[in-house]
């Protein structure tokens, strides 16, 4: 009877499948197929002559260069100092643990056109660090350099968030039976943690990689905004609409999301991949 009445009660905790399957429908129509759903309508109007024209333009081609190698240079040095950070924050004790986990959302809550011209200020030749090098000729303000270390403020908190439950979860008593068994910790690491972790680790280099390329706020200021040199895609998408170029914004950005939904393609494509192997 308490079986009958426990199972009850959990099936009375939210409502049936039909109902909630209903509303998420519904939001994420609202809120993401029907913004993609009006890109791929107004991309229609196009010629696949004049689509393939403004697709190989090559100032649109070199936007895209700059967003992706960007991009995939800030998620990769997130992927590594995300993983640092995770495992300080799991493994150690130290004063001030509380107030440097709060940092790491900073990103989150700061609006993005602040974080850009914090930044630009930082990196400039003018600003602290960037008078530093400024004397041996090296820029940092201004160049792919610049827009790859916005890239990095922005996207760190995704490979953290993602890694640091999985090492507070991951089981220690494998760690210390590899000790026992004389294995060095190199070998511990790659044989034994990072297997469990690379999942995660991917996922979090997704999500940043996905969030650079579309990242506009924190980019306009500390790129330059020169073309063929540090134009990203999303500003130039920017410049054609208030050249009132529908048409080559519409196609700049159906390209850029296709890029996307490919680079998350493949990399779900290893994070399965990933998962069988270390099982």
């Amino acid at each position: 009877m308490n079986v009958i009445s426990t199972a009850a009660a959990r099936r009375k905790v939210l409502p049936g499948f039909g109902i909630t399957m209903g509303y998420s429908v519904l939001y994420l129509s609202l809120i993401v197929l029907l913004p993609l759903s009006a890109l791929l309508i107004n991309s229609t109007g196009l010629s696949w002559a004049k689509f393939w024209d403004i697709a190989t333009d090559p100032r649109v081609l070199a936007s895209y260069r700059v967003s992706i190698g960007t991009a995939a240079a800030a998620a990769l040095a997130n992927a590594f100092f995300g993983l640092l950070m995770a495992w300080v924050l799991v493994r150690y004790e130290f004063p001030g643990k509380r107030i440097f986990d709060a940092l790491i959302d900073l990103p989150f809550a700061l609006p993005t056109a602040v974080a850009g011209v914090s930044l630009t200020a930082l990196y400039s030749q003018n600003g602290w660090i960037g008078s530093l090098f400024e004397p041996y000729g090296f820029k940092i303000a201004f160049t792919p350099l610049g827009i790859t270390l916005a890239l990095m403020f922005i996207g760190i908190p995704f490979v953290v968030r993602t890694v640091q439950p999985v090492l507070e979860d991951l089981d220690r008593d494998m760690e210390e039976a590899a000790a026992t068994l004389g294995a060095k910790r190199g070998r511990t690491f790659l044989r034994i943690i990072l297997p469990e972790v690379f999942p995660a680790l991917l996922t979090g280099f997704a999500l940043a990689f996905a969030r650079g390329i579309g990242e506009y706020g924190s980019v306009v200021f500390i790129s330059g905004n020169m073309p063929m040199r540090t134009e990203i895609a999303p500003l130039l998408i920017m410049s054609k609409l208030e050249q009132f170029d529908y048409a080559g914004a519409t196609a700049v950005a159906l390209l850029l999301l296709l890029i996307s939904f490919l680079m998350l393609l493949v990399i779900n494509l290893l994070q399965r991949w990933a998962r069988k192997t270390s099982r």
